[in-house]
């Protein structure tokens, strides 16, 4: 009987869980899909769990209880069952489960068509569905600082996790190419700007120049003035209105800052198939934006749009002198990306100081009829604390990457042996720095502010970067310090995984089962931490079989067995890792 959302050969938990349902429905009389949906994985020692009130049935749940300890018959999966309370718990054959388990990890990682995270833990969930994901979105001619490194790194994961769960996934940066703030950069060039500096270090030049320009509107302020603010205004109302010098001054400036974004990108191990921009939303998605706003009478005074029903105020679409601003233009962005890319779903991975401005986003759409206003999803998250010098600076983020970098450096160098054997340290370094940044971000809860600290983060102490970097080395280690005695069998139907018998052996077969799981419970909630927490658990199993599950000098079919176990701990540890846009390091 077929039952919804099943699929062993993506899961094979999913066959243990549908014994555990086929039980639950023939001795209580009640749907199968109803029985599957209320077994839950188990806590420590536990496979599966059962809550009996959950049942909307006459009978009581002590009834219940003892109806199924009488008549529950082992099955091919499941050896037996305990109750606790108004719990069931089921307990999966040992030797069933290791077979299979590792057999299936093992068989899908050697797969010719294998998915680029891995093919254990996808699945085809989203098959036939498109998804636009925009994140990152820095500002043309502004460092990429911290204050992006959320999205980026949210988005980037968000981005692999759809394509792990079958979607076809656009992954879109949208650039702060556009507005008033381009008039103040094109002014403050033309006063302060080097030729020599842009070709040198084009972002910083044009940050410098921005800056500069703004303490000039500063002081003029102070004077009473705004002859610098209305030039500027005057220069994007030209932008707007097709200016061919003003416009190519624009490009040239656009086209240098995203190629220095690509290098940053480039180390984050983070790759974007279209860079889109407020620039390129065009004019005559803009008028019909305008246009349905008008028709459907939400087009207030003051291009205001009311939406004080739904508390969420009057916002401004329009400036009084014909210029637009941010709202109307995402308005006719998802117009215009709807219309090319058909998406099922379009998802903007913005912090959480965006909240207002997503929701009227959102209800304008609503309100304009569009067919696709269901379709949009914010994603969001809170900010990083401690990301400013004390005079208010921000720090950019390769600032941040090389202070990583140098810190792993001088950790791997402590260890002259191990560091001898790296063939890139700086290459190394920097892949085990930037993983610290990452699993930092995305350790705790996304909506969650989090304090930025460099010396925590690349500490190998505790859950960090370096330390899941450590246990996927380690790994990789295992078939290196055997190889002399023990490589693993081609046909590894005929290892004994019967062997495995050890509780801690077993502990890491079913962590490994829930992979799967944990991927799909990070699609339901959009959380990074999942995973992250997924791959902590994980190290912590080996860390601590190693001494138990020792590999070297065991007799050929235990070593067989244990290598085995370890190799498909490395494959989905690894699989894991790159679906956080982590690279798995084989030495370091």
């Amino acid at each position: 009987m077929a039952i919804d959302g099943v699929d062993p050969s993506a899961c094979i938990l999913d066959a243990f869980r549908a014994s555990v349902a086929q039980s639950v429905s023939e001795i209580l009389g009640i749907p199968i899909n109803e029985a599957f949906n209320t077994v839950d994985l188990g806590k420590k020692g536990v496979d599966f769990t059962v809550a009996v009130p959950r049942f909307r049935l006459s009978a009581k749940p002590q009834e219940l209880l003892k109806k199924i300890e009488a008549q529950f018959v082992p099955t091919e999966y499941i050896e037996r069952i305990t109750v606790d309370g108004v719990f069931v718990h089921f307990h999966s054959q040992t030797r069933k489960l290791n077979r299979l388990v590792l057999d299936q990890i093992y068989t899908l990682s050697k797969s010719t068509n294998t998915h680029r995270f891995g093919r254990y833990g996808t699945n085809s969930s989203g098959a036939g569905r498109k998804v636009v994901v925009e994140f990152s979105s820095p500002n043309i001619a502004k460092p990429f600082h911290a204050g992006h490194l959320r999205s980026t790194i949210i988005g980037a994961f968000l981005s692999n996790l759809y394509s792990a769960n079958g979607w076809d996934v656009v992954r879109m940066n949208y650039l702060g190419d556009w507005g008033k703030q381009f008039g103040l950069l094109a002014i403050g060039f033309f006063k302060y700007g080097s030729e020599e500096k842009l070709a040198e270090s084009p972002i910083m030049h044009l940050f410098d120049v921005y800056v500069t320009v703004n303490k000039d509107v500063k002081e003029e302020e102070a004077a009473g003035l705004s002859t610098t603010n209305d030039e500027a205004k005057d220069i994007f109302r030209r932008m707007e209105h097709g200016d061919k010098e003003t416009l190519a001054l624009w490009q040239r400036f656009r086209d240098l800052s995203i190629e220095a974004y690509k290098k940053v990108y480039q180390r984050l191990n983070i790759t974007f198939d279209v860079y889109a921009g407020e620039s390129l939303v065009t004019a005559k998605s803009i008028n019909a934006a305008m246009d349905r706003l008008r028709e459907n009478g939400l087009l207030k005074p003051a291009y205001a749009v009311d939406l004080s029903k739904w508390k969420m105020s009057k916002p401004v679409v329009q400036k009084a002198d014909g210029t637009t601003i941010y709202m109307v233009r995402d308005i006719a962005g998802a117009m215009q990306r709807f219309e090319q890319y058909k998406f099922d779903k379009m998802v903007y991975i913005v912090g959480d100081q965006q909240d207002l401005h997503c929701q009227q986003f959102f209800k304008i759409l609503e309100l304009m009829g569009a067919p696709y206003a269901d379709k949009l999803e914010h994603i969001n998250f809170g900010r990083v604390q401690g990301m400013s010098t004390r005079n208010g600076e921000v720090k950019f983020l390769e600032e941040i990457l090389d202070m990583a970098k140098e810190a792993m450096l001088v950790q791997m160098k402590t260890n002259e042996d191990k560091f001898s054997n790296v063939e890139d340290p700086d290459l190394t370094s920097d892949q085990i720095g930037m993983t610290c940044v990452k699993i930092q971000d995305m350790q705790s809860k996304r909506i969650n502010s989090y304090p930025f600290d460099v010396k925590r983060m690349t500490s190998f102490e505790g859950d960090t970067g370096a330390y899941l970097q450590y246990a996927h080395v380690r790994l990789c280690s295992v078939a290196r310090k055997v190889a002399d005695e023990t490589v693993l069998r081609e046909d590894v139907s005929t290892i004994d995984t019967e062997l495995l018998s050890e509780p801690k052996a077993r502990e890491i077969v079913y962590h490994l089962a829930t992979f799967p799981d944990a991927v799909r419970m990070a699609m339901r909630v959009s959380e990074p931490s999942t995973i992250v927490t997924y791959c902590f658990k994980l190290s912590h199993l080996i860390s601590s079989a190693w001494e138990t599950l020792v590999v070297k000098g065991q007799y050929s079919e235990l070593a067989q067995a244990r290598l085995y176990l370890f190799t498909c701990a490395r494959i989905v540890l690894a699989s894991a890792m790159r679906l956080l846009s982590l690279t798995p390091l084989e030495r370091m």
